[in-house]
This record gives C-alpha cells, structure tokens and sequence, in this order.
C-alpha cells in the first residue's frame, strides 16, 4: 500500500515537471475557434401559431317548403355562384303565382272604368244632379281600384320570389360539403339545420394568435427605428403541420382592436391564394411575419451563448489582450441557427464558438478563425492560427 502511494505521488511530480501543453500552470495559452462579428442587414421575423379559415362560408337553408325533387351538385365539389344546388317541387308555388296574376289582371280591369266615371263627373260637377259629394265618391272608388292594383301587384312579386325559391343556387363560389338530405325529403323554410355548406377556400384566410408583449417588443422595435419597414403590408409565409414551407406568399389583413382578458392575447388574420386547395379550413400551421429589416445586427451562433444565475444571456470573447472575457448580451430573438443580438457587442469583436469548455474568464488563449455552417456547427478553417490582437498604443 504504501509503495503504491508514494509511485502515484511520483508520477504526479513527473508530470508537474513535464508541463503537459494546455495544463494549468504551464503558460501554454488554449487554443480555441472564434468568429468576427460584424454588423448587417438582418430580416426581423415573428413565428406565430394558427389555423386556416375560410374566406367566406355559406349555409344553405330552403326559404319555402317543400319536398326535395332533386339534388344537383356533386358532394365534395367545386361550385359557382348562382348553380343551382337543390329544386324544391315547384308545383303549387307554381299555382299560387298564376293565381296572383289572375288577381293582378282583376284589380287591373277595374281603373278605367273608375276613372272614367271620375272623368264624367268632373265635367258635370255642379251641373244637373251631379253633386260634389258625387265626384269624391267617384274618385275615392278611383283610389280604391289603384290600391288594389298595387296589392295585386304586390302578391305576384312575393308569388314569384317563392316560386324562385324553389331553386335553391349557390349564394358563393367554393367547396361545397356533403348534403344532409336526399331527393324526397321534406324542408321547411330557413329550417335549423342547414342542407349544405360552402367554403370558399381561395383565397384562404388565416387565424393567427400573438401575445400583447410581443407587440408591445415589436411597437419598441418600430419606434426606436431600430427596424425599418419591409414594405406597406408585412409578408408573410406558412410553415404547414409536416414542416414543409407552403409556396404562396399572404399578407396580414386586419388585427383585433382589443386583448383577451383571460390569455392576454389578441387575433391577427392574414389573407392567401390556394389555388391548388392545399390548404383546407381547420388545419394548424405556423405563420412567419416579415416584419422589416434591423440595418445593424449582430447574429450570434446559439452555441456559443449560455445562461448565468440570473438567466441573462452570456458570451465568450477575445479581448485585446488575447484574454477571455464574458460579456452579457442582450437578446432579441432567435435567426435560424443564431441570437440576434442588441446590446453587448462591437463591430469586428471576436468570439469564441469552440473550445468554451477548456477555457475560464481572465484565461489567455490562441484565437483561430474558424467557419460556422448553416446549423452552426464548426467548421476547420483554411486560415490558420489567426495573430493576436495588438495592444492599443499609449499616447
């Protein structure tokens, strides 16, 4: 036992003596990658979660009574407005308009010979028998038969209008659902239960949700003039349920003008073509919002970003004394594999991305440039062991 601890204890001297490379106490400085940061046009995006709607939705409900002759649509297809979608048998609507027109003919007939009378009397008035109490009785009955025509009149137009009803056509284009009744059903006029549905589905509307602290982050962007606009309406882009990018470009059409009490939220709705009805109502997608551009960002990759005790976002960076120091940065949001950074860097900083767990605050190192791929992982660099930065000169 004892001959073991005193062979650990000289292989421990020995190697103190040696001096591995990179072991503390022996000079040597860490080597580690590092990126120069500088400053650029930065697209600033919102990712937010939603559902697709219908532009417009229309359902079907029979205005008159009546048995189903025919259903004439296609369950499940496209239809235009004013194809005829249902016939209501038309037979007694039928009836009853050639009854009103005979009542129209009746109320008709009988004006001239009023007004006639009206006619003679006004030229006789005063004269003979012809009193005028005699010519207000002949115009009041003049009256009488104009009201009746109007009426009559009246009682056709409404004859017709149920008569028309017995079609029932499509109020919009769109994708019409399935029927809920069959040929020889009987429908009752705006009955509860709707016959069918349509939906327009192009253009497509979409339901987004925000937070109010995020409009309030982006009002702050905005109005420091940190961001200026991409254009007069923000584009935006759909990412759909299995991760694929939806190929048309919409745009954001209206917002709510009030907050949720409950989950301090608030609606936006964006517009979209689907010309190839990819898109059906009902289904979740996440909306990409170009909202303009930051002229001097700094994209830190994610990797080279932690947390400290008070959940402040840190880095790692080379000063000009070719010292590691740690910085808090000031966060804004997350482009793609990197930390849209505020606050807490310079142009031209260098910061470490590789060999963070080697190295302490106050360490001296050896910066090499190295490359960061699209999913910011490192890669070698073809430049070598970039030269340490010079001390400022002393005036």
């Amino acid at each position: 036992m004892i001959f073991s601890v005193l062979s650990l204890a000289g292989c421990s001297q020995s190697e103190t003596k040696g001096g591995a490379p990179g072991a503390p106490g022996a000079g040597a400085a860490v080597e580690v990658g590092v990126v120069t940061l500088h400053a650029q046009p930065v697209m600033i995006t919102v990712e937010l979660p939603g559902r697709t709607k219908a532009s417009a939705t229309a359902e079907i409900r029979p205005q008159v009574a009546g048995i189903i002759k025919e259903v004439a649509f296609t369950e499940g297809g496209q239809v235009k407005a004013g194809d005829l979608l249902y016939r209501i048998d038309p037979a007694s609507y039928e009836a009853a308009y050639q009854a009103a027109l005979a009542a129209l003919q009746k109320a008709q007939a009988a004006v001239p010979s009023a007004q006639a009378k009206v006619d003679r009397y006004s030229k006789l008035a005063g004269v003979n028998t012809i009193t005028e109490q005699n010519l207000d009785d002949a115009n009041a009955t003049l009256l009488q038969a104009k009201a009746d025509v109007a009426s009559a009149q009246a009682a056709v137009d409404t004859a017709k209008i149920n008569l028309d009803h017995t079609r029932v056509t499509a109020p919009i284009s769109g994708l019409i659902g399935n029927s809920s009744i069959t040929q020889g059903a009987l429908v009752t006029a705006n009955q509860t239960d709707a016959l069918a549905t349509i939906r327009q589905i192009d253009p497509m509307n979409v339901d987004l949700t925000d937070s109010s602290t995020n409009l309030l982050r982006i009002r702050n962007l905005f109005d420091s003039g940190r961001i200026t606009r991409a254009g007069e309406l923000p584009k935006v882009r759909l990412k759909l349920d299995d991760g694929s990018e939806y190929d048309q470009l919409g745009t954001l059409k209206s917002r709510e003008a009030v907050v949720s009490e409950t989950s301090g939220t608030f609606s936006m709705r964006v517009g979209i073509a689907n010309p190839a009805t990819m898109l059906l109502p009902g289904m979740y997608v996440r909306a990409v919002i170009d909202l303009g551009v930051d002229e001097k960002g700094f994209l830190v990759p994610q990797r080279a970003v932690s947390r400290n005790a008070k959940g402040q976002a840190t880095a790692m960076f080379v000063g000009a004394d070719g010292k590691v120091e740690t910085r808090v940065l000031t966060a804004l949001q997350s482009v793609g594999s990197s930390w849209l950074v505020d606050d807490g860097i310079v142009d031209g900083d260098r910061l470490i991305v590789d060999g963070l767990q080697k190295i302490r605050d106050g360490q001296a190192v050896t910066p090499l440039d190295v490359t960061l791929d699209a999913a910011g992982v490192v890669q070698q660099s073809d430049a070598g062991v970039a030269p340490a930065a010079a001390a400022p000169a002393k005036n």
